[in-house]
């Protein structure tokens, strides 16, 4: 029929005269369905529209190529002593940025040949500082990273298992959780690094070795001890969320605990999840700083950003540049963490999306 009905004067219903027929064009439109997108491209897709996020993204990536590529370029050692003529170079103590020393310029203008350059100066030991605080850089993420990823396996896993089955197994579980909480770690760091140091003197692992008893004994509190947070937090948001109707409805159909658990609870407590882990890696850097600090940390001469600091602490009057650096460096870290995990927490949590 493609004449419209007469409207009634006294009928309340709609003049079907005020609307038109669609198109063949618009037709074929209506029936183009949104592209399919899944979780992960939908928030990585938000996450990108995040200037904050992006940059530091861009931040961590370029601080990775430089610890990639640094030590192919470069060519001096994180413990190498600065040589001129295969004797070493007296003169190379402390100097500033992209400054020669005496020796090394009485070479270039003896030979012609130019020497590389100095981008961060050098240190009291006549050692070039950029290598060693790209090196000092590269621990420090290592430990936050590995920090990182023990808290996330561990802590997920515990405080999903005490969350959703409740009852008497969460109130043994948060008990033990509680025992651990109160354990004081920098005294456990101590007491391993005291025991480990008599165990391991005789090992012949190469990592262990180069590492310290120090830095064994941080990896081993970080997985015993720095997970209890993020179990806390799962679990809490596991309280919240096991109730919902959704969750009933998967257990009515015969979804099993672990399914439930992996499908329907871990993605609504991505939040937390990301948050956490991504703030955990700045704060493990901290502490391994903290601990290089005070001499419990790496191994000398392996440096980290926290020895650094601690060695350029003493010449700070003459030398500020060296304390800089590496202070820098772990603001840059810290910063481009927190607004990554801001970001990602924005773009992936489904209470969040519109």
């Amino acid at each position: 029929m493609d004449t419209m009905p007469k409207k009634n004067p006294l009928s309340l219903q709609v003049d079907l005269k005020k609307f038109e027929k669609a198109t063949e064009e618009e037709k074929r439109q209506a029936e183009v369905m949104s592209e399919s997108t899944s979780f992960f491209r939908d928030g990585m897709r938000k996450l990108m529209k995040n200037p904050l996020a992006v940059g530091s993204i861009i931040v961590l990536a370029l601080i990775i190529l430089t610890i990639v590529i640094a030590p192919i370029v470069v060519p001096y050692g994180y413990a190498d002593i600065i040589k001129v003529n295969g004797k070493r170079d007296k003169t190379a103590k402390n100097l500033a940025p992209f400054e020669y020393s005496v020796k090394e310029m009485q070479y270039m203008e003896e030979t012609g040949e130019k020497l590389f350059p100095h981008i961060m100066g050098t240190d009291s030991l006549s050692r070039d500082y950029f290598i060693r605080v790209v090196e000092g850089t590269k621990i420090s993420l290592i430990v936050g990273v590995f920090a990182a990823l023990l808290v996330l396996l561990i802590g997920v896993i515990y405080g999903s298992i005490s969350g959703y089955a409740g009852g008497r197994t969460d109130l043994i579980m948060m008990r033990i959780v509680d025992v651990i909480y109160s354990l004081p770690d920098m005294l456990i760091i101590i007491l391993l690094s005291v025991v480990l140091d008599e165990r391991l003197q005789s090992t012949n692992n190469v990592i262990i070795k180069a590492l310290g008893t120090n830095m064994v004994s941080i990896f081993i509190v970080f997985g015993l001890l720095y997970w209890v947070g993020m179990a806390r937090l799962v679990r809490g948001e596991i309280l919240q969320i096991k109730n919902n109707e959704y969750i009933l409805a998967a257990r009515a159909i015969g979804a099993g605990s672990g399914r439930i658990i992996r499908t329907h609870i871990i993605p609504n407590c991505i939040s937390v999840i990301i948050i956490t882990t991504a703030l955990q890696v700045p704060s493990a850097i901290f502490t391994e700083s903290f601990l290089s600090f005070i001499g419990m940390g790496v191994k000398s001469p392996m440096p980290s950003l926290g020895s650094l600091a601690n060695a350029a602490r003493e010449g700070l009057q003459s030398y500020p540049m060296q304390l800089v650096f590496p202070a820098v460096t772990i603001v840059l870290i810290v910063l481009a963490f927190n607004l990554l995990g801001d970001g990602l927490r924005d773009a992936f949590d489904p209470k969040l999306r519109r």
